[in-house]
């Protein structure tokens, strides 16, 4: 049994061994099913955009680069 306790804003930490059991990750859906006196929660997977996931060691390229003047030199 893991166990954890709430913040001030209502808030709770899942514990690592279990987000890694279940496969929760950022972007994962969690509903609250209330069944008699206790919850059970459910994890949906996340969607996974892919953003971020690939990293470079090359510099990032201004939001202001024009590559017409590429043709002009």
């Amino acid at each position: 049994m893991q166990q954890t306790s709430v913040t001030r804003k209502g808030q709770i930490t899942i514990p690592k061994k279990v987000r890694q059991q279940f496969g929760i990750c950022e972007g994962s859906t969690v509903i609250f099913h209330i069944i008699d006196n206790h919850i059970e929660l459910q994890v949906e997977s996340a969607t996974v955009n892919g953003f971020g996931m690939l990293k470079s060691n090359r510099k990032t390229i201004p939001n202001d680069f024009d590559s017409a003047k590429l043709l002009k030199s």
